[in-house]
């Protein structure tokens, strides 16, 4: 590699950690947009991540970027702390950040009505046979992901060291000689500060010291004998950026403000999301304005106890399984176990030591979580379920009601997929349903939602979205779904599948699924395969 092309290459490099920085300020002003009465918690997030973009800008010498993040930093200086934004500041920012998104774009993006799918970082491929290489960069695209592929262990290195992937898929005999692809990974490792996550593969060796080897270097995957690329795929989507975790929602209710703000601080600094009060009468308003994923109650208050809050939060439904951990000087355990009966589930004692909490706080947020996707979620596609899906319709007409926003709402059928099950097995037909549910994951945006409707029937719910925009996205997935080869053993075949569309027209969320539902039905009797938006 010359001089030239190694500088061309960094520049690269640099471009894309500076228009990922504005993809951040971008995703952190969407979610102030959508609920203005929680603006004050994602400012100083908008705030702290614009100043680094500006900084990334300037160091990197990409002018638009920096002339667009410095206008935006001003005005979010100029937004004060604890103060709300008026609708002159909120217009003045909505003009900044488009015109940083006008900035990120890149030359092949469509309008910014329609859902954007932005390249991630690179998955290398490091196999020994350049037929199955070729044919998992061509299936990876299909999903949205950049893949490249290796031939020789210097070239890995020096791709690694320009760019980090997201994941590594290395055959454990890479280049040739038995475990060579390990040996280049634990070489690899060396050099990163955090491990790149590997999925081995291997067609000759799946004893129990390889797999250790592979597994103490990074290994979070190891197949034998090698499998097909669908079941890959699904494995390669666990293990990238596109599923990182979103900070834990963390109400604090503490009389005292020196620790409500120092607990303020500590959960910030852990990478939550806080939301600080002092009066325990707020609690139901916060509640509201809030919807934590954790509470934190200090014992004794003014007026009032913890375990008196934690019994009213209790008879509420929607807060029924929500964390509740108790702060208190009492070191009585009888009295803490009394406490925890009557609603909480942690009791710490004050002072707190930062880790202990923060070790809490993730092992009651991710147990929580899990809980609710079990009651939420879909099990097979990790989607939606049916029950919850129509739930956040009928949140998104209010929505759309109060903010005079259009609505579109799809539904969608695999075709002809009692015949896929009957000829390929039920197997292989689950795995196609995931492969569909992830390819609509990737190419929907964040504030889409998606749910399994029902057997092969799935949801799309379209927030600010006009009739024609939702038809050309949809069409646009269906068409690329429709090229996606599908394997079982040996054999490789095609899917397809048929969409109704109804645009909200004032109407409820029955009506509107009944129209998308008839739209549904007029495309399968049009031939199947093709997308009809309904009172067209």
């Amino acid at each position: 590699m010359n001089d030239e092309s190694q500088k061309e290459k960094l520049r690269q490099h640099f471009a894309r950690r500076v228009t990922t920085q504005a993809r951040v300020v971008l995703d952190t002003w969407q979610k102030i947009h959508e609920d203005r009465a929680q603006a004050q918690a994602h400012r100083d997030s908008l705030l702290s991540a614009t100043d680094k973009l500006v900084r990334y800008a300037r160091r990197f010498e990409m002018d638009s970027h920096t002339g667009a993040g410095d206008h935006l930093l001003k005005l979010l200086t100029d937004w004060l702390p604890n103060t709300p934004l008026d609708d002159d500041q909120l217009k003045a920012l909505e003009e900044a950040t488009e015109a940083l998104r006008h900035c990120t774009q890149r030359r092949s993006d469509q309008d910014d009505s329609t859902p954007q799918q932005f390249r991630r970082t690179p998955i290398y491929i490091a196999l020994a046979n350049d037929e199955v290489s070729s044919r998992m960069i061509r299936q990876l695209e299909f999903f949205g992901f950049r893949a490249s592929a290796f031939n020789s262990h210097r070239d890995l290195m020096e791709a690694c060291a320009l760019s980090k992937p997201e994941t590594i898929l290395m055959d454990v005999n890479f280049g040739g000689e038995v475990s060579a692809g390990i040996a280049t990974v634990e070489q690899l490792q060396e050099q990163h500060d955090t491990p790149i996550p590997i999925i081995f593969m291997s067609d000759e060796d799946g004893t129990i010291e390889t797999r250790l080897r592979a597994s103490r270097c990074g290994g979070e995957e190891f197949f034998y004998p090698a499998v097909d690329p669908g079941q890959l795929i699904e494995k390669i989507e666990t293990y990238t950026h596109g599923n990182t975790v979103e900070p834990y929602k963390v109400l604090v209710l503490d009389d005292s403000r020196a620790q409500a703000k120092y607990m303020e601080t500590v959960l910030k600094k852990a990478g939550m999301t806080a939301h600080i009060i002092t009066d325990p009468m707020q609690i139901i308003h916060a509640l509201e304005e809030f919807s934590p994923e954790i509470i934190i109650l200090d014992m004794y208050m003014p007026g009032c106890t913890g375990m008196e809050i934690a019994r009213v939060i209790r008879q509420q439904d929607r807060f029924h399984s929500v964390p509740i951990i108790y702060l208190s000087a009492e070191d009585d355990v009888s009295k803490q176990l009394h406490a925890m009966s009557l609603g909480g589930d942690d009791f710490l004692t004050k002072p707190i030591d930062p880790k202990h909490l923060i070790a809490t706080l993730h092992n009651r947020g991710r147990r929580a979580r899990s809980l609710l996707a079990l009651m939420i979620r879909d099990s097979l596609t990790g989607l939606f379920n049916h029950t919850h899906t129509l739930h956040l319709l009928e949140q998104e007409i209010v929505r759309s009601r109060q903010k005079d926003q259009p609505l579109c709402f799809a539904m969608i059928d695999l075709d002809y997929f009692k015949k896929v099950n009957d000829t390929f097995g039920h197997p292989i037909g689950d795995r196609i349903l995931r492969s569909l549910s992830m390819f609509l994951k990737q190419r929907l945006r964040k504030t889409d939602h998606i749910g399994r409707y029902g057997g092969e029937e799935f949801a799309i719910i379209l927030p600010n979205t006009r009739p024609g925009d939702a038809r050309n996205v949809v069409n646009e997935i269906r068409e690329r779904f429709s090229e996606l080869v599908q394997q079982a053993g040996d054999r490789e075949f095609n899917v397809t599948f048929s969409c109704g569309i109804a645009a909200w027209q004032n109407d409820n969320s029955q009506s509107l699924c009944e129209r998308a539902d008839r739209a549904l039905y007029v495309s399968k009797e049009n031939g199947r395969n093709c997308v009809t938006l309904a009172d067209d």
